[in-house]
Formats: structure tokens, sequence, C-alpha cells
């Protein structure tokens, strides 16, 4: 038990009540995905675990998870969860990705599901609507390397670390993509989707390979992109391929509004412009009869997508080369 992580009682706070988070995993380019998610209180604090929970329905980050299996988790809303303080806290650790639903582990993890995200709806046809949501369902468990937190939200103050030591030097600028680094999206059209989201952040790969997910904010763009705002020295200077994620909701996690993207990071002089290149979201109406319905039907149309065209099986194999 002496490589456990031990975190502090803040950090315990955010790990077990903050309602959505960050959860971010590498590319095979170099890259950085972040989108939000919502872990449900997942913490084991004896075992020095966090755990989230997704459908197979969605398993494109499965593919990548597979492939390497450092992640992180930023603990960085503290709104509508449990969890109180300003801290802004990046878990970073190893993911163990099973490929099978455990009945047992659903059933175990259903009471905090329903504190956080309220109970489902539930009758002949919802339970129909619903089986392959609540049924197809994997626990990724994370076992933690690293704990950092910053004693604001934005990022300011300074660093605390517990874990594994935190890189003595910044990951090196990357190569330039092939198709250059100029913003493949509109940037004018991403920064109006986006400028009334409260939570922003920035992802990219850490010099140990983990990912970093750092808060920022997105200012007016110009021609180079999304101008950047961030605490003095957060971002490493540079040029690298990075992920950028922005999102608002509601109490149980209604309502939400996500923008998530991939581009190109560039650090210098103190000022940071992100390129998108790629750019996708939505926006669900506050109603949790109509985003329960939702999710529902994408999550039968996604298992049923994965039977037909071989995905699961591709999934399984590929854990299987992985893990040998």
């Amino acid at each position: 038990m002496s490589n456990v992580v031990n975190w502090n009682d803040a950090e315990q706070d955010a790990f077990a009540g903050d309602l959505v988070t960050i959860f971010a995993y590498t590319t095979p380019a170099g890259g950085a995905v972040a989108i939000p998610v919502s872990p449900t209180g997942g913490v084991d604090r004896a075992a020095g675990e966090i755990s989230v929970t997704t459908s197979l329905a969605f398993n494109r980050k499965l593919r990548h998870l597979l492939r390497d299996p450092r992640v992180a988790m930023a603990y960085h809303t503290r709104e509508h969860g449990f969890a109180s303080g300003d801290d802004f806290i990046l878990a970073q650790g190893v993911a163990t990705v099973p490929l099978e639903p455990s009945p047992a582990r659903l059933a175990a993890i259903q009471p905090d599901m329903n504190r956080f995200l309220g109970a489902a709806p539930t009758g002949p046809v919802w339970d129909w609507l619903l089986r392959e949501y609540h049924q197809q369902r994997v626990v990724i468990d994370i076992t933690v390397r690293r704990v950092a937190t910053w004693p604001a939200l934005d990022g300011r103050g300074a660093l605390r670390v517990t874990g594994e030591p935190w890189p003595a030097e910044a990951a090196a600028p990357q190569e330039p993509p092939a198709k250059g680094t100029a913003p493949r999206v509109d940037p004018a059209k991403l920064h109006k989707q986006i400028h009334k989201l409260p939570h922003q952040v920035i992802a990219f790969r850490g010099a140990d390979g983990f990912p970093l997910v750092l808060p920022v904010r997105a200012a007016a763009p110009d021609s180079r992109g999304l101008r950047l705002e961030f605490a003095p020295g957060l971002l490493p200077e540079g040029g690298r391929r990075a992920g950028f994620a922005a999102h608002s909701f509601g109490p149980q996690a209604i309502g939400l509004a996500t923008r998530w993207a991939t581009g190109w990071l560039e650090v210098s002089g103190g000022e940071a412009y992100y390129a998108p290149h790629t750019s996708a979201g939505f926006v669900a109406p506050p109603i949790k009869t109509i985003q329960t319905f939702v999710n529902g039907v994408m999550a039968k149309q996604g298992i049923r997508r994965a039977r037909r065209d071989g995905t699961l099986t591709e999934l399984a194999a590929l854990k299987s080369t992985t893990t040998r």
C-alpha cells in the first residue's frame, strides 16, 4: 500500500462531490481530448483510485484508453454538486478498462448515481428504452499517480503536488501537423458558441505522457484562433496539439451545454492562441425526461451499431493485444 497516493481532505471532498469534471486522454498523434463527464463520486481513498462510468455505446474513448491508459481528471466546478472550496484539482493516473459490464459493480454505484443525477424514470417503456444505457456500461478505475492542486479555480497560486513528482521540465514543443497549424474551424463561430459557457479548459500531453488539463478562458478571436486568457506561467511555451472543452450544466447535470475541440495551441511571451481543427458539441434542454430519452435512444443505437460493425469484437482484440 506504500504506493497509494495520500491526497488531503479538500481533494477528497472534490473527488467525492464534484458533479461534472473533465476527463482527458491522449491521441495517437500526441494530442489530447478533453470531455465533460459525471463521475458521481467515484473514489476509493484507501485504494488510491478514482473512477468514472461510461456506456459501451460511446466507445471511441475506450480505443484510446486501451492504446494508452494514462489519463487525467480535472475537478474544476464545485457547482450543483456536494463539494466546496475553490481549488482546481488535477488527478493523473492509469486507467483499467473492462469491456464487459459487471452487474454487481453497476448495482453498487447506483445509489451514488441516483444521488448525483436523480433517479431515472421507470416503467415498461422506460425500462426498455434505458436498458442499454444502464446495463451496457463499464466502470473505468483509475489508479492515481499524482494529484496536482492550485488554490484557485483559475489556476492561480502555488502548486501543491502529492504522489509522483511534477516533471522538472515542461513538455517540449511538438512538430506542427502536416496540414499546418492554422484554424480549420471558424474561430469566430466557435467563440460565439462558447463565450457564455463558464467552465473552460485546455488539455495536452505533459512531459511524462500524462494529459494535463488546465483552466483557461477564451477571449475574442482573430485569424490565429481563440486568444486564451490564463494564469501567469500556467501554460508552457511553444506549440503543441491540444484539446479544448467548454461546458455548463444545471442541477443533476440537466440542461447540458457542451463544446469540445481538437487543434493547435501556441504559447509565446505570455500570449496563447488556440487554432481549432475540429469541433463538436450539443445543447440539451433543461428538462430531465427529454435528456433521459435522448440518452436512451443514443445508447440503444450505439450498442446496435457497435455489434453490427464489429466494434466490440475489435475492442476485445485490442485489449488482448495490449495486455499480453
